[in-house]
């Protein structure tokens, strides 16, 4: 299953056409695992935000959808430039 997961996102990766991917499935499956492992192998950032326990993070995306906002203040709280080439974002 692991490779089957991991195959499917490097293909997703490799797409010109590519758009933000969804991932569903029951509780403790392992679908934030996958995608950080994913992260770890593909991209030379990876920035997790799981908006549960994040409050910050929760807020701000519960105003407007501005990009260069959105952008700005995902920099801010990783401490990291974000690079649209060589990082993975995770919303959990």
């Amino acid at each position: 299953m692991y490779r089957i997961a991991i195959e499917k996102l490097y293909q997703w990766k490799k797409s010109k056409r590519r758009k933000p991917i969804i991932i569903e499935g029951a509780r403790q499956v392992g679908k934030t695992w996958i995608m950080k492992e994913f992260g770890k192998q593909a991209y030379e950032n990876t920035i997790y935000i799981n908006f549960d326990s994040n409050s910050r993070m929760a807020e701000l995306f519960a105003s407007d959808l501005d990009t260069e906002r959105l952008i700005m203040g995902l920099e801010l709280y990783s401490g990291r430039k974000i690079n649209p080439e060589n990082t993975l974002l995770i919303f959990d």
